[in-house]
């Protein structure tokens, strides 16, 4: 895909690449300020927080990374890169490293972003000063939940292969049913979905859902074991926590999860938002982000 060609609906930013063990790697680095890292999930991209970054960039610095794999960066295959968690944490500590960002951040987590980002911050929880969780986990799959369907299909099958990598159908799909009180315009449905144009630039869509662990022995399992245990660090610090009910995936059994865990997060409830609660409820979401910030800001101004 030649990234000067694709055609994005409102996404105006300087477009800046990392070097990652010999991939680019793309970010946006837009403002200055206290660090608000951004980190999505699977099948989106750095493309779903345009419009946080717009909001917030004048008062912040906002850092918004493509994983490997994914938007507009690189996408090479299995045999010059290893698509799995771990490898995503380090992607994010080598680029934060390589920003000189080690203090003072914001973290907001979308999908397995919140497992990216978490994990991040289970290695350093000392630079961390909030969180905004957004749909998202940073625990295993709920002994409520099921696996659904879908993603076993994809995660397990030679058909969830043949179907995501033969005809994007979990990034178009997203871009449908993510959404439940404001369906997408075509022109952003599209630029979801315009990285992934190809079986190659589809890799990363399948391998996300294929590392999911769920049991004892699957890879990954004891990294996410380590990443939960790690959220008692996390207890006193600021979060916010927003929410659309009707996440097919992320749904009442992780909201639970994050309330049995974080019981006094200020969350907001969306029940006729689905996944994507940035396009759904993107107003009510970014003023509730921007409230949120605003109120640590002035703490710290108090007490400087």
């Amino acid at each position: 895909m030649e990234h000067g060609k694709l055609q994005l609906a409102e996404y105006p930013f300087q477009r800046r690449f990392f070097s990652c063990n010999g991939h680019n790697l793309h970010y946006l680095d837009e403002g200055e300020g206290e660090a608000v890292v951004m980190v999505h999930g699977n099948p989106s991209w750095s493309y779903y927080y345009r419009n946080l970054v717009t909001e917030l960039s004048p008062m912040f610095r906002c850092i918004v990374p493509d994983h490997i794999g994914c938007g507009l960066s690189d996408k090479p295959d299995d045999s010059s890169y290893d698509y799995h968690l771990e490898q995503r944490i380090d992607d994010l500590d080598a680029l934060l490293s390589h920003l000189g960002v080690t203090d003072n951040i914001t973290l907001v987590l979308h999908d397995w972003g919140g497992m990216i980002g978490m994990g991040y911050a289970a290695r350093y929880p000392q630079r961390i000063k909030r969180l905004v969780l957004l749909n998202t986990a940073a625990f295993h799959l709920p002994a409520s939940k099921p696996l659904p369907l879908a993603l076993k299909i994809c995660r397990d099958t030679w058909l969830g292969t043949f179907l995501v990598r033969g005809f994007n159908a979990f990034s178009s799909a997203a871009s449908r049913v993510g959404v439940k009180r404001h369906p997408m315009s075509s022109p952003v449905r599209k630029s979801y979905v315009a990285p992934y144009n190809n079986w190659a630039n589809r890799i990363a869509t399948l391998r996300f859902v294929q590392d999911i662990p769920l049991k004892h022995g699957d890879r990954g399992y004891q990294l996410v074991s380590d990443i939960e245990a790690s959220l008692t660090e996390f207890a006193e610090i600021p979060k916010l926590i927003c929410w659309g009910h009707q996440d097919f995936v992320f749904d009442r059994h992780f909201l639970a999860g994050w309330k049995q865990r974080f019981p006094d997060a200020d969350y907001r409830e969306f029940p006729d938002c689905g996944h994507y609660i940035l396009e759904d409820a993107s107003d009510e979401v970014i003023a509730a982000i921007r409230g949120f910030m605003a109120r640590g800001s002035q703490k710290d101004g108090a007490a400087a």
